[in-house]
């Protein structure tokens, strides 16, 4: 039901829009929530302007609005998964093209550049986005897109944002920020000066680990065009089903981020003083490299932390199935805790040498860490850290 003009609440508070999510396609019923729109095709001429679910479904431009709500922009597009997001935007790109890449981005991310992508003659240079000739970089390649992401997975490096796009913007070069770990209610990468801010829905939008989906946002009404069509013509639709469950979900994002990042806060300094530990990565801690920009370019320190533990594959493994309340699986952002061994599980699919040179070893361990009472979560750490003892 599309909500008289004086009930749209476009300045209203972040909990309140993303609860109040304005036109549920429903007007003959008054249904306080949006129903699901389980169809493949639409009646010519409807008021909706659907057509086929390919091209569009109610489901769909629900979840596109409160997304471009949340993250404060003009446009969102949703996917099936994070990795249709991905397609859908490199689909843009012409053979030959030169995709400057951090290093360290989500293993299907690297899969996808490496050995999807490339087969279609696209370019790609992996760079130490928090080094400062990374900028000298850019200048000298002139690369046809800069695709990052901050905090990165599993290192939870964050990249300098702003001092990246100052360089592109002249150069009119897209930015694209993969910001899942972060989500918009701690980074907006758009108000730092992105092209492109994608996200996987699956995480921490949806919350609950039963649904998949992407989205892109952007204020860029040629690249919302280009999401559209990408969305239509190479069959990346969700299904309206997730769409529902994905806004269902994100009605308690605020709420559920705001326990899981209190959690993640004390388990990293829990972990911090354990002898086994070779560091913590946490963005908010003084000890993270880049302390001094996640400080200022997010509002908090994010619901992931990650371990070094001075340990051998073995070890960690023993670790990750001992602990109770973390489930050793993929995946991340729900309202349960998860464990996961990046070097044979998120990251498998990334060259040894690369694995190398990054850190990602046998020792290293992600925590998602979730809505659990705090208590019990930092007494199951403490109980499977003994086995390092």
């Amino acid at each position: 039901m599309q909500k008289p003009p004086d009930q749209q609440i476009p300045d209203a508070g972040l909990c309140t829009r993303v609860i109040h999510h304005g036109t549920s396609f429903a007007d003959d019923t008054g249904t306080v929530m949006p129903p699901i729109f389980p169809t493949s095709t639409f009646a010519h001429g409807n008021a909706g302007g659907f057509d086929y679910t390919r091209s569009g479904n109610p489901n769909f431009r629900i979840l596109d609005a409160v997304l471009a709500s949340v993250e404060g922009c003009e446009h969102a597009t949703v996917f099936g998964s994070g990795v249709s997001a991905i397609t859908a935007v490199v689909s843009q790109l012409q053979q030959g093209d030169l995709v400057l890449c951090e290093e360290n981005l989500y293993g299907c991310t690297v899969r996808l550049f490496e050995q999807v992508f490339a087969k279609f003659g696209l370019r790609t240079q992996w760079v130490d986005f928090t080094q400062p000739d990374a900028l000298n970089t850019i200048r000298e390649s002139m690369p046809a897109m800069v695709w990052l992401e901050s905090p990165t997975n599993p290192l939870l490096k964050v990249i300098d944002l702003e001092a990246v796009c100052e360089v592109t913007q002249p150069l009119d070069i897209p930015v694209v920020v993969d910001n899942t770990f972060a989500t918009a209610l701690v980074q907006k990468p758009l108000e730092l000066g992105a092209t492109l801010s994608l996200t996987s829905t699956t995480k921490y939008i949806n919350g609950h680990s039963d649904a998949l989906g992407g989205a892109v946002c952007t204020n860029d009404p040629q690249w919302h065009q280009k999401m559209v069509f990408s969305q239509k013509a190479l069959g990346l639709q969700p299904s309206p089903f997730d769409c529902w469950l994905i806004t269902r979900g994100i009605k308690t994002l605020p709420l559920r981020l705001r326990q899981q990042m209190a959690n993640a806060a004390a388990l990293a300094d829990q972990l911090a003083d354990h002898p086994k530990v070779n560091w913590v990565r946490y963005p908010h801690r003084q000890d993270h490299p880049q302390h001094t920009v996640a400080k200022r370019q997010m509002a908090a320190g994010g619901a992931i932390v990650t371990v070094s533990f001075a340990a051998n594959q073995v070890q960690t493994y023993a670790l990750c199935k001992r602990l109770r309340w973390f489930t050793m699986a993929e995946s991340l952002g729900g309202i349960e805790s998860l464990i996961c061994h990046p070097a044979t599980m998120t990251h498998a699919a990334v060259s040894a040498e690369m694995k190398a040179k990054l850190g990602i070893d046998d020792g290293l361990v992600r925590f998602s860490v979730g809505c659990e009472d705090l208590v019990d979560l930092q007494a199951d750490l403490q109980q499977a850290l003994e086995l390092l003892a």
